[in-house]
């Protein structure tokens, strides 16, 4: 997945909490996101207002967490897991758990993006 086609996948699914997420769609994203955030408080520097940057990460708030939680559904975990990050060095679990690969198959949160299921054969081949 290229940077533009993750950061309109993200944007598409505002808050879309359900599905998966690869990694390469969450990391493209966060990265956007950070860029979004530096850009928005230099100018806020130059204006001498902290508006635009405040702004910015609550328009990006529930993009956010929604491609979190459905990161943690691609590695088979809930999306309960984000509050993990809520407690002493959670975060650090909580990026681990982003950093993993995908679960190969189907898994309760639905098909994976990564390892896509062959077409059955065709009886009439």
């Amino acid at each position: 997945m290229s940077f533009p086609d993750a950061v309109s996948t993200c944007l598409r699914k505002y808050a879309t909490f359900s599905g998966r997420a690869r990694r390469a769609e969450y990391w493209w994203f966060a990265l956007a996101y950070v860029a979004a955030v530096v850009v928005a408080s230099v100018l806020d520097q130059i204006w001498g207002a902290p508006v635009l940057a405040v702004l910015t990460v609550l328009a990006l708030l529930l993009p956010t967490l929604a491609v979190t939680v459905r990161r943690l559904h691609d590695t088979g975990r809930s999306g309960a897991w984000y509050f993990i990050s809520l407690i002493p060095f959670g975060g650090l679990v909580l990026l681990v758990f982003e950093c993993m690969d995908s679960s190969p198959g189907h898994n309760q949160y639905g098909p994976s993006p990564k390892y896509p299921v062959p077409p059955a054969p065709s009886v009439y081949a």
